[in-house]
């Protein structure tokens, strides 16, 4: 019986999606417990082909692959939760790489912890070309979005949420709040984000409880290309639009303009502690995020 679904929703990403599929066939879960979902999310590359070879040469394994031809990564995961059969749905992105682990320590989570409708893992960061200098932890969280809370099963800090590429939940909490809000979410090239945010607001709301799963551990693999400055200034510039979205929709906006006011004040005070070139892209992001939350 099919216990859960791993949906990865990928976009021109032939070459690294087989890294990741690497990583998803060397699960130590039972095959019959689990499938993956391959959401091809309009690609124009040989993403269809590859991952039908990668069928073909690990057939023992119950992996499938659908297109969806709205695009959008939002539309994507949604695609893969109907498709999908397991009681339990998780996601992890077409850049990344899963512990051996990973599948097993979701269905034991939701076994043992009954209460929990949600969950989410340990995310390292990985930078084949090194990390850049002028990264601090702040300015790494946009890109890479690491985190670590123990090695102990908990609740998830309040302060946080699972990130989108290392994330579970049960099936039922979509049938009770809906799936991702598809106006939210990276759109081919675009880097809108808050997808995510939205839909554990929405699972914050219903009073559901989040778990932080620390046997879960995904490897975020971050390629040279994002670890330049136009790529920094695009991110950060679409980080705002993604808040001022969300705030629209949840009718917000004044409180979004307070709280950027007060990161701007968090991040001068952050500048004195930092080296120069940190401080410089500390700057750099905070004027693009506000540029995205103000500008129309």
């Amino acid at each position: 019986m099919i216990r859960l679904s791993l949906v990865i929703a990928t976009y021109n990403r032939a070459e690294q999606l087989m890294v990741t599929l690497g990583s998803v066939a060397m699960q130590n879960a039972e095959a019959e417990s689990w499938e993956c979902i391959v959401v091809d999310n309009n690609s124009s590359d040989n993403t269809r082909e590859r991952v039908e070879a990668f069928k073909s040469e690990h057939n023992s394994l119950n992996i499938r692959y659908i297109f969806e031809q709205n695009q959008g990564l939002s539309y994507a995961r949604n695609a893969g939760i109907v498709a999908s059969r397991g009681d339990i749905v998780a996601f992890i992105d077409d850049d990344e790489r899963i512990v051996s682990d990973f599948v097993s320590a979701y269905i034991d989570l939701f076994d043992q912890h009954p209460d929990a409708m949600a969950a989410g893992g340990e995310i390292i960061a990985e930078y084949p070309t090194g990390r850049p200098r002028w990264m601090s932890r702040y300015t790494e969280r946009p890109i890479a979005n690491p985190m670590s809370f123990g090695d102990r099963v908990k609740l998830f800090p309040s302060c946080r949420i699972p990130g989108g590429g290392n994330m579970a939940m049960r099936r039922r909490v979509f049938d009770s709040i809906g799936m991702f809000n598809t106006s939210l979410g990276r759109t081919g090239k675009r880097l809108l984000g808050g997808e995510e945010s939205d839909l554990f607001e929405r699972i914050v709301k219903h009073e559901y409880r989040v778990y932080y799963a620390p046997r879960a551990v995904m490897y975020h693999i971050i390629p040279k290309e994002k670890l330049s400055r136009d790529y920094f200034v695009r991110l950060a510039t679409n980080t705002g639009i993604s808040q001022r979205t969300r705030a629209e929709l949840n009718h917000t906006m004044l409180k979004l303009y307070v709280a950027e006011v007060a990161k701007w004040v968090a991040t001068l005070l952050l500048c004195l502690i930092h080296r120069p070139a940190q401080s410089r892209y500390l700057i750099l992001m905070r004027k693009h995020i506000s540029k995205g939350i103000f500008q129309r």
